[in-house]
This record gives structure tokens, C-alpha cells and sequence, in this order.
């Protein structure tokens, strides 16, 4: 095969349709766009969610809730995926490497659920106050 002998599958390309050539191609005159009226016209459309001067629905319907494009940042950890986690000393990077929280995540949280056998220590990780007594009663710590 030769790069000047590729060719698009079969089927892949077809051509554009051509409006308003001629009675002969079924698409002349009015060109598909029907009669009079705004959508007929060049350059005549409306914006999105426009109802023709009618009140549109996105300002019909009161506004309601907020979410903060900052949760996307935050994350959570239990008590159990630290336990099953080998390292002593656990930090957002070990954390990110096991899988456990996403790559994009900058604040780690320690939710308490499940249960927590051994010492660890949590370092720049926040833990609920049942986590955290959890966490204590182990042998571990939070730096």
C-alpha cells in the first residue's frame, strides 16, 4: 500500500446535498425551506429558547439550588480503604496512586466507615470526629 492509494472506506464520504439548482434536482426554487416566514428568509432564525415573544420556559420556571464548581476538588476516603492501604504514613500522593480518590482531587476527607485496625498517620488529610476518634483509638494520628 502507498500513501497516494488511500482512499476512504466505501460509504464513508457522500456528497453534499446541492439546493436551489434547478426544477431538475427536486430541491430548486424554494430550496427545501418551504414558503414565506422567518426560516425561509437568509440569515432569518431566531435564538435558543425563543418562543416568539412568549415568555420563554428557562425564565417561566423560578431559580432554584446552587453547586460550586469547587466540589469537583474535594473528595473522601473511608476508614476501611485506609485500612486496606500498607503504607504508615498517608498523604494526599499515596492516596491519588492507590486510586482511591481522583487525580483532579486537592482536599481529602476520612468519612468513618467501616473499621480501622492499625496505627496510621493521616498527614494534611482532614477526618470527621468520628473518623478522627476512630483513627486515635487504633494508634494513629493526624498531622
Amino acid at each position: 500500500m502507498e500513501l497516494n492509494s488511500i482512499k476512504p472506506q466505501e460509504g464513508a464520504k457522500h456528497a453534499k446535498r446541492r439546493v436551489g439548482r434547478g426544477i431538475g434536482s427536486g430541491l430548486g426554487k424554494t430550496a427545501g425551506r418551504g414558503h414565506k416566514g422567518q426560516k425561509s428568509r437568509s440569515g432569518g432564525y431566531h435564538k435558543v429558547g425563543f418562543e416568539g415573544g412568549q415568555m420563554p420556559l428557562q425564565r417561566r420556571l423560578p431559580k432554584r439550588g446552587f453547586k460550586s464548581a469547587q466540589l469537583q476538588f474535594n473528595a473522601e476516603v473511608t476508614l476501611a480503604d485506609i485500612n486496606a492501604l500498607e503504607a504508615a504514613e498517608i498523604d494526599l500522593l499515596v492516596l491519588k496512586q492507590a486510586g482511591l480518590v481522583a487525580h483532579i482531587a486537592r482536599r481529602v476527607k476520612v468519612i468513618k466507615t467501616g473499621e480501622i485496625t492499625r496505627a496510621v498517620t493521616l498527614k494534611s488529610i482532614g477526618a470527621t470526629a468520628a473518623a478522627k476518634s476512630a483513627i486515635e483509638a487504633a494508634g494513629g494520628s493526624l498531622a
